[in-house]
């Protein structure tokens, strides 16, 4: 399934007086635009904007994928509190808007983020240049805009794991010494690929790993009050459609663990990279052209940090890393019985004990006051606990289903003795490979790190530079972590991880990533 980032503004210079919105589409996995769009609207108020802002974003991601996911960030603080319902939409003007916003996607699909003013100029540049237009008495035309050109990225591409972020390095330090920087042509990106799960057998009798165990010129503050927009030009989208290595922008009308056992850490004897090269053609929009090589710098100062390191260990600046702090689930009542229970038993629910051990993660966590946003699998035990800690921390829970538990099949509920008892054979076989299945069609390692390795990559395009909260499971947590460390599939026999423990693992913009905690319960003492 796609996922997109929706980035939406809007502006008025009066409240309400001229108005209009500047919306961006853009790659999750990638970061690249695909989409703007920009109206100018004539006179509205600055929350009425914002809405006709979001509205043409998400029409503009439907169009391009209706089955898509959306992650929606914007700088407006109602808007957002509004259509995740957290807030009553009272204004008769903006209740018509956050209906046909909400008619854009499912429900399920759509994600929403306050983000700070500043990581929203893209946006904000198209609604003034929409506001500009207006003025002149012009249209906004996409061939003019220069917000894409002037707004730096906000962030790197997603890194994938450490044996391709080495290989990536390795690769750009080739690039450095080997190519001739010759009358200043750059090159352009490098396309690395990305490791699938990698092969490798496990030792029999290993452990089991599993669940148990718009810049605005003027801009007054909001109210919601003043009145609906009473013209405006018809919006204009431009779509990015790729053109050999280029992109061609072309404008088109707009509109208004395995058991609880595992996951106490049984040790028992028995693609393309990210960052594609694009470049407007400047022939077809007389725009200049976009330089290609945005990623291939990227590459080369990583690897020039490598090879002429400074004094210490002091890394190269590569800006603030995505971080995740990874929560392990509180007890259920299958954990201290160190059952399997994965995605397709019985879903249990928190025991008491868990509820305690959710509270005591959410009070550590609220002192630390580092984590800003907070994204569960769609398991009860794990959304219960999110949301136990969301609620101390003043933060909704998003879902990313890519965080759930492996499927044990025919094994959940089931004891490891009582699964060696009953399935040796399948059991043995599930021990020594990560492409075992276990019996009766469960998922395999290997399937499931794949699963879990997309969900990363989604969650770091979607919060670079952030500190998120990821309350999963015991297989997913020790896959983030082996994935980190370039470990090969047995690492995940050899991790212990305990009930509502804490991990961490932050992500560079250089491809590489650090796992700088793993397994803390000092919060639970």
């Amino acid at each position: 399934m796609r996922e997109f980032i929706v980035e939406a503004d809007g502006g008025s210079r009066g409240n309400p007086g001229p108005a209009g919105y500047g919306a961006v589409v853009s790659d999750a996995a990638t970061g690249e635009t695909l989409v703007e769009a920009a109206e100018y609207l004539g006179v509205a108020t600055n929350n009425v904007a914002e809405y006709r802002g979001l509205v043409a974003g998400l029409n503009a991601a439907r169009e391009l994928d209706p089955e898509a996911r959306v992650h929606v960030r914007m700088d407006s603080k109602l808007v957002i509190e509004q259509m995740t319902g957290r807030w009553k939409i009272k204004h008769p003007a903006m209740k018509p808007l956050a209906a046909e916003a909400a008619r854009a996607f499912p429900r399920e699909r759509v994600t929403y983020e306050w983000i700070p003013r500043e990581r929203n100029k893209h946006a904000d540049r198209l609604a003034n240049e929409a506001m500009d237009a207006g003025k002149r008495g012009e249209t906004w035309s996409p061939a003019a805009s220069r917000a894409d050109l002037d707004t730096p990225p906000a962030a790197a591409a997603p890194p994938a794991d450490a044996a391709a972020g080495a290989a990536r390095v390795r690769a750009a330090l080739a690039s450095a010494s080997g190519a001739s920087d010759a009358a200043g042509e750059r090159p352009g990106s490098e396309a690395g690929t990305r490791s699938a799960p990698d092969g490798g057998s496990t030792p029999a009798g290993a452990g089991v790993p599993g669940d148990g165990g718009a810049d605005r010129a003027e801009r007054p503050a909001r109210d919601g009050a003043g009145a609906e927009a009473a013209s405006g030009a018809a919006g204009v989208v431009t779509g990015r459609v790729r053109a050999g290595d280029g992109v061609l922008r072309v404008p088109t009308a707009g509109t208004g663990g395995a058991a609880e056992t595992g996951a106490e850490g049984l040790t028992r004897a028995g693609e393309a990279e990210p960052g594609v090269a694009t470049s407007d053609a400047g022939a077809a929009t007389g725009r200049e052209p976009v330089p290609a090589a945005a990623g291939a710098d990227a590459d080369r100062r990583a690897a020039q940090a490598v090879a002429t390191p400074g004094v210490g260990w002091a890394p190269a600046d590569m800006g603030a890393p995505a971080t995740f702090v990874l929560l392990r689930h509180g007890e259920t009542p299958l954990t201290p019985q160190k059952r399997f229970s994965g995605s397709g038993g019985s879903d249990p629910s928190l025991s008491a004990a868990g509820r305690e051990q959710a509270e005591k993660a959410a009070e550590f966590l609220a002192r630390r006051g580092t984590v800003q946003a907070v994204v569960s699998s769609p398991l009860a035990r794990t959304r219960e606990t999110a949301g136990i800690v969301a609620a101390r921390l003043g933060l909704d829970v998003g879902v990313d289903d890519g965080l759930r538990e492996t499927d044990f099949g025919a094994w959940e509920g089931l004891t490891f003795g009582e699964v060696r008892e009953r399935h040796p054979d399948d059991l043995n076989a599930w021990l020594s490979s990560p492409d075992a299945e276990p019996t009766g069609g469960g998922e395999s390692f290997a399937a499931t790190a794949a699963r879990v390795a997309a969900a990363r990559d989604r969650l770091i395009a979607a919060h670079a530079g952030r500190t998120v909260l990821l309350v999963t499971h015991v297989t997913p947590i020790k896959t983030f972590v082996r994935l980190a460390l370039g470990a090969p599939p047995e690492a995940l026999f050899r991790m212990e991880l305990s009930a509502a423990s804490l991990s961490a693992v932050a992500y560079y913009a250089d491809g590489n990533a650090s796992v700088r905690l793993f397994n803390d319960t000092s919060h639970l003492r």
